[in-house]
């Protein structure tokens, strides 16, 4: 086998501006800085629940790869799709890349997230390593009955970038969500949260995808419309890194009232221009925002979510207590590894979990 090659499975088009999406983009750009030999392999088809052309996709692109070959798989094009994965795993080093387990997405009932963990389960215990994006992230995989020892955890990167502003003088604080629209990252509990806060001054811009869950989409601008909040809070859908940098840098304040997140990227995003955050306990997401850098209540709970925004946005010592978690959110900023170390990190689990990279 060449020395330092690696084939990358991800469904449909790496460039999208996902968290996982960005997590595979970037760790890619790093390994090849690094002199890795990357082929990335889009699989095409109806992901996580996979249809007819996913399954063939997926088959036909392992087939492909030439044998002894080391294959990392992003656990949504695999986690419902043990059998390729156990019919390559003789000829082929299958690594799996989970950013959180497809059981853990929002809104299954119940016969759903049975059968995601059923398949995953058989999936990850086919591959012969599991790489994660947290510590979190690690100990639900061994739930699923992966082995401690082949799981590694290669926290996403951030970039160094110079702290938020915050809007003009004279106006409002700005609140940003950075998140696709889908029922996991909570923005139906952030509106209702909102609308007990029209008696202060605050805008909102949610930026991210509009096109996961059409129909939750229409149910969040309802409710927006509802609560008469349509000049205050804006869906601006999915924004290109130089417009969303801008919004990081005008924004008083993060918000993001994910139901679970397997990491976060976006919170650290945050974190990395000296936001202070206001999020949930959702998944890792206590781990990776520092308690005195941000305000976590319950997922779902949009009163305790209007209670946290009041208290941060209310005169007198709203501003205060925003300058407290921004000042600790720079201090973090300073931890947190870059996207060149997440490749070396990533690089080093590889080459852990097959010996022949």
């Amino acid at each position: 086998m060449t020395r330092r090659e690696l084939h990358v499975v991800v469904p449909g088009p790496i460039e999208q501006r996902t968290g996982g999406y960005i997590y595979d983009a970037r760790i890619v750009s790093g390994l090849r800085e690094l002199q890795w030999s990357v082929a990335v392999h889009s699989v095409h088809g109806a992901f996580p629940d996979p249809d007819r052309r996913a399954r063939s996709s997926l088959v036909s692109t392992l087939a492909k790869i030439p044998t002894g070959r080391c294959v990392v798989i992003d656990g949504l094009a695999m986690g419902a799709l043990p059998e390729p994965v156990r019919a390559e795993a003789e000829r082929l080093r299958v690594l799996a890349l989970v950013h959180h387990p497809l059981a853990d997405e929002t809104g299954l009932d119940a016969e759903a997230r049975d059968r995601f963990k059923r398949l995953e389960r058989a999936a990850l215990t086919a591959c012969a390593g599991v790489l994660v994006t947290s510590a979190f992230t690690a100990g639900r995989v061994q739930a699923y009955g992966v082995q401690a020892e082949r799981v590694r955890v290669v926290c996403p990167g951030t970039d160094r970038c110079s702290p938020a502003v915050g809007p003009q003088r004279d106006e409002p604080p700005a609140l940003l969500c950075v998140g696709s629209v889908t029922p996991r990252k909570g923005h139906d509990v952030l509106v209702r949260a909102l609308a007990r806060l029209r008696d202060l001054a605050w805008s909102c811009v949610c930026a991210g995808s509009l096109a996961s869950a059409p129909g939750h989409v229409e149910s969040v601008h309802d409710l927006i419309r509802e609560a008469r909040l349509d000049d205050r809070v804006s869906l601006i859908g999915e924004c290109a890194s130089g417009r969303l940098d801008a919004l990081y840098r005008q924004a008083s304040l993060f918000v993001l009232p994910s139901h679970y997140e397997g990491y976060g990227m976006a919170l650290s995003d945050a974190l990395a221009r000296g936001l202070g955050v206001v999020s949930t306990t959702g998944g890792a997401i206590p781990h990776t925002v520092p308690s005195d850098a941000g305000v976590l209540v319950s997922p779902g709970d949009d009163a305790a979510l209007t209670g946290a925004l009041r208290d941060l946005l209310a005169e007198p010592g709203g501003t205060e207590r925003r300058a407290a978690l921004a000042a600790a959110a720079r201090r973090h900023a300073e931890t947190l590894p870059t996207w060149d170390q997440a490749a070396v990190g990533f690089a080093a689990a590889v080459r852990a979990l097959d010996g022949n990279v």
